[in-house]
């Protein structure tokens, strides 16, 4: 199938649902999920909490790293595929990192940041208290020029998918090994776009504020 076939998302005509094989029962008994036996990504999840109070200290130039590759980066170098999935691969959300010494963006290719603008915008990423103490915000920002390429009945909803699998990326990573992360939709859209220095296609969606966890 093509990828303009694909893209068209035209409906299957005449399909119904077919009948069960077997008896559906009314309930079915689950066994207790597995947190130990070396099953790190149960153990993530199993930590996986929402923080709001974090230390001044900064993230470690490789903790900052492996965030950010943990996030959306390259983990099929032959063929460019994302540890985040995107419909079409299209990659429709950048990430933007806000520090105390500038905001950068995040090249997955080169896995490297790149500065946009040399402030603190760290206060900007959105209205509660410790968005600007923190010592890193996560911004999430939607390019158009990618996403647009979806039929617009389908865009807001595959971009909304994409930004949560990159924000429960950076999630896991956190609680594996014991940063504070917690997610934020609660942002001024235009401050926060000439903070970053967006052209009219890049629209931030989603924050995330990363930090050590107070004591």
């Amino acid at each position: 199938m093509s990828a303009a076939m694909l893209l068209s998302y035209d409906p299957v005509q005449h399909l119904l649902p077919q009948p069960t094989s077997h008896a559906a029962p009314a309930t079915i008994a689950l066994a207790p999920p597995l947190l130990d036996g070396g099953n790190m990504l149960a153990a993530a999840l199993a930590k996986r909490k929402s923080v709001r109070e974090f230390a001044p200290t900064p993230l470690s130039l490789q903790q900052l790293s492996d965030l950010l590759w943990a996030a959306n980066g390259i983990n099929r170098p032959e063929t460019g595929g994302r540890t985040a999935p995107s419909a079409h691969g299209l990659n429709e959300i950048d990430i933007y990192v806000a520090l105390p010494e500038g905001v950068y963006e995040y090249e997955p290719g080169a896995h490297r940041l790149r500065l946009k603008h040399a402030v603190d915008a760290r206060n900007l990423t959105g209205y509660q208290d410790f968005v600007g103490k923190a010592p890193l915000d996560l911004v999430y920002v939607v390019n158009h020029a990618r996403a647009d390429q979806m039929p617009e009945a389908v865009r807001d909803t595959f971009c909304g998918v994409a930004a949560g699998a990159i924000s429960q990326n950076v999630s896991l990573y956190c609680a594996a090994v014991g940063l504070g992360c917690v997610v934020r939709g609660w942002l001024n859209q235009r401050l926060l776009a000439e903070a970053l220095s967006l052209n009219e296609d890049e629209v931030p969606v989603l924050a995330q504020t990363v930090g050590h966890p107070a004591a």
